[in-house]
């Protein structure tokens, strides 16, 4: 029965955050504006900081609540045991295929960085710090989202087989690494172009669209 937690976790992972706050909040649709991606670094686009770091929060929350419930009923062994690592690994890339291919919202998801670094927290506190010290460093200092994400995407199962050793778990975090930079194909251009938008950029017409609705 423990394998039932494989299609819960994508459940979870298909609620689609920055659509959710957006309608509590009565802002635009994250689909409607800017990249069109539903996540928090559009949703900063409207100029609520609020929306932005709720939808963040949320995100990474369903991410870490998928990981850590499972790991509550696989038992204390779920990272390094033959069978419950697999289905670990699968609640992992589940939770995360949720989040870009939500049923809840058409298919049509984020990019997962936010997921990705919940994830991460729920499998090892000192795994997700380290991963998210590598965002906030390269977004800190290159003022583009998208670049840090590829690089905390990059070193994240680094740091994972630094830490534990070769694991099934590993092969997990991979594939979360590799969709993650496949969802960023557009932004990777954009960077390569010399067009990609930095952080706290804001769109025109969101703004507008966000100065005309109540937060």
């Amino acid at each position: 029965m423990d394998i039932l937690l494989i299609p819960i976790a994508y459940l979870i992972g298909s609620v689609s955050f920055a659509v959710v706050v957006s309608k509590c909040m009565r802002l635009p649709d994250p689909y409607s504006y800017g990249s069109g991606n539903p996540g928090a670094t559009n949703v900063l686009r409207t100029g609520n900081k609020r929306a932005a770091v709720l939808t963040l929060l949320g995100d990474a929350l369903k991410g870490f609540v998928a990981v850590v419930l499972a790991r509550l009923i696989l038992g204390d062994d779920a990272l390094t045991s033959s069978l419950n690592s697999w289905i670990l690994c699968g609640v992992v890339v589940a939770v995360f295929l949720g989040h870009l291919f939500p049923l809840f919202h058409g298919f049509k998801g984020g990019k997962g960085v936010a997921t990705a670094c919940g994830i991460l927290f729920g499998i090892n506190w000192i795994l997700g710090l380290a991963t998210l010290a590598t965002w906030i460093i390269v977004a800190k200092f290159m003022r583009y989202s998208s670049l840090a994400a590829l690089a905390a995407a990059v070193f994240g199962p680094i740091y994972f087989v630094f830490l534990f050793g070769f694991h099934p778990m590993g092969l997990a975090l991979t594939v979360v690494c590799l969709l993650l930079v496949w969802r960023h194909r557009s932004n990777i251009r954009n960077l390569m172009n010399g067009t990609e938008s930095r952080i706290g950029s804001k769109d025109s017409k969101a703004s507008k669209q966000a100065g005309n609705s109540p937060s």
